[in-house]
């Protein structure tokens, strides 16, 4: 279970990268986003009045954290050699999964995705924002080693580890 726990352990090291890098580099990412905003004559201020950031605020600090948590539990759990260890890692394994197909999907669908969200939000200056020149400033403000080199490093991680964690219990 030590192979289990260290790749639980690397795999929540993984989902805490994206709260460290928005927290390093998320008030450049949302002046470079504000910007964007101000070239195409909508007001700056839009994105903070409908509670939409790019930094490390909101779901992107909970939600990434909440993970490494779950995530830490059934691995602390395998170092003492608790016997549950194998059944919560069980359960918390597949959903850490699930949840990444769900980011990586997000993060494919972003551009209409958003653009769809701004439509049905009723605001008309949401509306006429041209996201994908939105997202790629924001992308800008990231240093350029973040998207998509330290973004696809953390889906292999979290996917082949995922994938070695359960081979492993299905194993045991």
């Amino acid at each position: 279970m030590d192979a289990v726990a260290a790749l639980q352990i690397l795999i929540a090291l993984a989902f805490l990268s994206i709260p460290l890098v928005r927290s390093r580099y998320g008030a450049r990412a949302q002046a470079s986003v504000e910007a964007e905003l101000g070239r195409q004559g909508v007001r700056t201020t839009v994105m903070a009045e409908n509670g939409m950031r790019v930094d490390a605020g909101g779901h992107e600090t909970w939600a990434p954290v909440g993970i490494a948590v779950a995530l830490a539990v059934p691995a602390v759990l395998g170092f003492v050699e608790s016997g549950s260890a194998e059944t919560v890692s069980w359960i918390v394994q597949p959903l850490v999964l699930l949840v990444n197909c769900v980011i990586l999907y997000s993060n494919l669908t972003a551009v209409p995705s958003v653009t769809a969200a701004f439509a049905k939000s009723g605001d008309p200056e949401l509306a006429r924002i041209d996201v994908k020149s939105m997202l790629g400033a924001a992308e800008q403000g990231f240093p350029r080693w973040v998207m998509p080199y330290l973004q696809n490093l953390r889906h292999v991680v979290v996917f082949a580890g995922s994938l070695a964690v359960l081979a492993l219990l299905a194993a045991n």
